[in-house]
Parts: C-alpha cells; sequence; structure tokens
C-alpha cells in the first residue's frame, strides 16, 4: 500500500484534531445555573468581562444558541482555521466554567474570522498595513438579542469572491489530500522531452491531482514517455512555481510535484488569513504589490487599470517588508542616494573606474548616483512616506522583467515600464506637463501628487487572480510563521537561496 508523506499527513492532522460535535453536544446551560459571582470568578478575557458587565453578568446561552454557536465554529477548517483553538471538547459540567467557556470560545472565533486569529506583528519584523477594528463584544451581544448568532458569525469573514474561492479550494484539496495515497515521487537524474523514467507514471499522478493532466483512468496504460502533452504540463507548473518553463524535470519541479494536496491546503489556510488580516473595504484608488509572486496592480476609483511585473527584495536580509504608505510625489531623473549598508557589502569593493564609469561620487561625504542611463533608479522614482524607507522606481535593467523569479533587490520595488506607469498617474492627477518637463530637463525633479495613492505591500503565496486559484513558492519562509500560530505544521525545508550581487535598492 502505498503511503501519503509525512508532511501531508501531519497537515490534515493538523486541521482536523479536534472535531466540534454540535449536534450531540449536551443541552445548553439554563439561566437559573449561573450564578453571579461565580461567573465573575471564571472570567478572566478582558473582552469576555465587557460582555458580562454590560449585560449584568446574567447569563447569555440556551439550548438554541449553545448549538448555533458550536455549529459556527465546527464551519472553522473551511476559514483554514482549526475548531480546538476557541473550544475544547467535552465542555464543562460546570454551569458557570460552561457558560464562561462558550462566551470566550465565541467572542475569539468572531475576532478570528473578522479580522484574523494571528497578530501579524507579533510575527513580522515590520508589519504596518491598517487591520479591520470590529467590535465584537458589541456584535455578539446584538446577534444573541436578535436570536441568530449563526447568520452572525457567517458574515464576518471576508465576502469576496477571492476568499470564496480560496476557502472552496482549501476544502477540496483537503479532501483530496484524505482520500489520496500518493508515494512521493523519487528525485533523480533530470528528465527531458521525448525520454524514458520509471517515475514518470508517478509524475503523471502527481500532475492529475495538481489539475495540470485530466484524470487518469484506472484502466488506461501508464505512461512510459515523457510525452509532448506531459510536457506542457510540466511547463505551466514551472511558471506557476517561478520557475524556468523549460520542461526539463529536474530537482526543483520533483520537490514541487511532491507538495501535494495537503501542502496546498496548508498555504491556502495561510492565504485565507492574510486576507482576513485587510481592512474589507480597501481604498478604491490604491497599488497593491504582492512581493511572493512580484507583481503589482493599480486599481483606480474601485477599477482594475494596470498590471505590472516586478523586481522586488532577495530573501533573507533584504526581504520587502509588509506595510502600507502613501506615494506623495514622483521624482524625475532622480539622484540615488546610496544606503551605507549597501556601500559596505557591495560598493566599497568596487575600484574607483568603477564607480566614475557608473555615475558614482561623493557628496558631503555621501555616495551619490547622478542622474542618468546607468542609474539604479532609473529616470523615475515614486517616493511614499515610509520610516523603512521603501519606495518603487524605474530600472535600467528591463530585461530582468522578462524572468520567472524576480527576488533580487534590496528591499525597494523596481516596477516594469516605470515611465509610463508614472505618466499615467501624472495625467489622471493633472500633473502630467510637470513631470515631463522634469523629464526633458534631465535633472532631478519634484512632482507632487495633488492626491497621494496608498501603497500596500502584500505577501500571498496563494491567491484568486479572477478566474482561477494562483500559487506561488514561499520564498521568504513566512507561510511558516503564519502556520505556526495557526497550529499547523511547518512546510518543506526551503531551498538555501545564494543571494545575487545587485547594484540597487
Amino acid at each position: 500500500m502505498k503511503k501519503r508523506s509525512l508532511a501531508g499527513k501531519a497537515v490534515i492532522l493538523a486541521l482536523f484534531s479536534v472535531v466540534i460535535a454540535g449536534c450531540e453536544s449536551k443541552s445548553g446551560v439554563q439561566p437559573k445555573e449561573v450564578e453571579a459571582g461565580a461567573l465573575q470568578a471564571a472570567v478572566d478575557d478582558p473582552q469576555v468581562r465587557a460582555f458580562y458587565q454590560a449585560r449584568q453578568w446574567q447569563p447569555a446561552w440556551d439550548g438554541k444558541s449553545e448549538k448555533a454557536l458550536l455549529n459556527a465554529i465546527g464551519q472553522a477548517p473551511a476559514h483554514g482555521l482549526k475548531p480546538g483553538l476557541f473550544l475544547k471538547q467535552p465542555l464543562p459540567e460546570d454551569a458557570n466554567a460552561r457558560e464562561a467557556a462558550l462566551t470566550t470560545a465565541a467572542i475569539r472565533y468572531a475576532s478570528a474570522l473578522a479580522r484574523g486569529y494571528v497578530e501579524p506583528s507579533k510575527i513580522s519584523k515590520i508589519y504596518t498595513i491598517p487591520r479591520p477594528k470590529p467590535d465584537v463584544v458589541q456584535g455578539l451581544t446584538q446577534a444573541l438579542q436578535g436570536g441568530d448568532p449563526g447568520a452572525w458569525f457567517a458574515s464576518l469573514a471576508p465576502q469576496t469572491d477571492e476568499y470564496r474561492a480560496l476557502s472552496e479550494e482549501q476544502l477540496q484539496y483537503l479532501d483530496q489530500a484524505n482520500k489520496l495515497r500518493l508515494a512521493p515521487v523519487p528525485q533523480g537524474t533530470p528528465i527531458k522531452p521525448g525520454q524514458r523514467d520509471p517515475r514518470l507514471p508517478a509524475i503523471a499522478a502527481a500532475l492529475a491531482t495538481a489539475g495540470y493532466l485530466p484524470p487518469v483512468d484506472k484502466g488506461a496504460a501508464t505512461p512510459q514517455l515523457y510525452s509532448r502533452a506531459m510536457a506542457a504540463a510540466v511547463r505551466k507548473l514551472q511558471a506557476d512555481y517561478a520557475m524556468k518553463p523549460d520542461g526539463t524535470i529536474g530537482a526543483d519541479t520533483i520537490t514541487a510535484l511532491n507538495l501535494g494536496p495537503a501542502y496546498k491546503a496548508r498555504q491556502l489556510a495561510v492565504a485565507l488569513e492574510r486576507l482576513r488580516w485587510l481592512e474589507r473595504t480597501p481604498p478604491a484608488t490604491r497599488i497593491d504589490v504582492n512581493t511572493a509572486a512580484s507583481f503589482l496592480e493599480y486599481w483606480r476609483d474601485g477599477a482594475l487599470r494596470q498590471q505590472l511585473r516586478v523586481i522586488n527584495g532577495q530573501p533573507g536580509r533584504w526581504t520587502t517588508p509588509q506595510i502600507q504608505a502613501p506615494m506623495f510625489q514622483l521624482v524625475a531623473n532622480p539622484y540615488w542616494r546610496v544606503p551605507d549598508s549597501i556601500v559596505d557589502d557591495e560598493l566599497s569593493k568596487k575600484s574607483a573606474g568603477y564607480l566614475a564609469a557608473n555615475g558614482f561620487s561623493y557628496r558631503d561625504g555621501r555616495l551619490i548616483q547622478l542622474p542618468g542611463p546607468k542609474n539604479s533608479l532609473g529616470r523615475v522614482k515614486f517616493d511614499m512616506r515610509d520610516k523603512q524607507q521603501i519606495y518603487l522606481h524605474d530600472t535600467p535593467f528591463k530585461s530582468w522583467f522578462a524572468t520567472s523569479e524576480r527576488h533580487r533587490s534590496h528591499g525597494c520595488v523596481r516596477v516594469q515600464n516605470a515611465l509610463d506607469f508614472a505618466d499615467q498617474l501624472a495625467s489622471e492627477d493633472g500633473v502630467q506637463d510637470k513631470f515631463q518637463e522634469g523629464l526633458a530637463s534631465g535633472d532631478e525633479t519634484y512632482v507632487k501628487l495633488k492626491r497621494e495613492i496608498p501603497v500596500r505591500l502584500l505577501y500571498h503565496t496563494a491567491w484568486w487572480d479572477g478566474s482561477m486559484v494562483q500559487f506561488r513558492p514561499d520564498i521568504y519562509g513566512w507561510d511558516d510563521d503564519v502556520a505556526r500560530a495557526l497550529g499547523l505544521e511547518k512546510g518543506p525545508r526551503r531551498a538555501a537561496y545564494k543571494p545575487q550581487e545587485d547594484i540597487g535598492p
């Protein structure tokens, strides 16, 4: 019998280790069984205390509302959450302890749905993106008074097509992982199209499970030759995982195939949590950068106007942080005022001839790069009000945007077709003439925007593109931090990343 991979089994056990059996629960506590003094002694959570203080420490739960709560928490796996994070079974027999446990679970579960279970600032060195601020205490009070707490819980998570798509996909992968018993494909010599290899049947099965090939019929002959159809499926998988889509089945491709449905379910659980962190109504005009997938979306008045590739921070020391900050001005022909860390790590090793040839010089003891065709910021910089001094900018190295893997900067974000994008923003803001005059002058020119544009630097390794769910590797390893906080298992070991020399912010 084939065995499920250990990583996949661990993920499934992590999600389904606790089952809330709402229909089998004992009848709810009756109000007369709860005593105010004993209830106060059983409560230590500040929000729970506020809930009961507002109702003069009168009990809140009867049989109907308790069943609704247990049924709601039973739906937690659809949100990538473990029911046991909120309520342990069996429930306490003592009426006061049971009352307190139910309210504590209700408030914590509501908060997890409404703004996320994990506090991102506790697991991320930098996180400044605004989060929802729901009053779950007041919400629970009103839901119980209205007699339909189930509907209230159902309304708290994001009500978007993306959230629903990720939730549905996650449940499908969980179901696949629970039913399938696929052995991992062993590593070996790379396989090129047209070659034969004994691993091809297992590779075809893994591709079919991941949706890159049609399901394999039980009676069909197993593939013995690496066909064109299989190669096309492999190239699609490679592109999805930011690999060079050459169709050669090497070590990285085998690793991606072996992730399987359990890993994808875990990845989606993390993605759902990150969506819950975000404000339910984002700014209608904004720039969103997905630093996991290295692309930018520009929204204006609620409509998607642009999608561009970007180059952002390398893993390790130079990751691009998760922040929100307003873009307030365009800078035509910018100087690059080189941070001391880049001077010390990289430019200090360059010869005086190299520095001079590339427009570097010292002013007031600070290394700068003059405007020009070799300037690392290109011809335009998009300034943001940000303490981390992160910004968007052009680059003279346009060919890098054609690569599938685009994590190579020192943390700032290089934008594809940056000049055209800047001209679009300037035109929409009524400052196009000033921007074009600044460019033509050849001098560094600051052009303030009349309306600042919020920029969100997000990290989403799974997302809905409007037609399908997309996945990218967890290149920064930040999915592991969220998964650990959600009580999920750690993902497979990531390959070591070799830092690239890169002269630029």
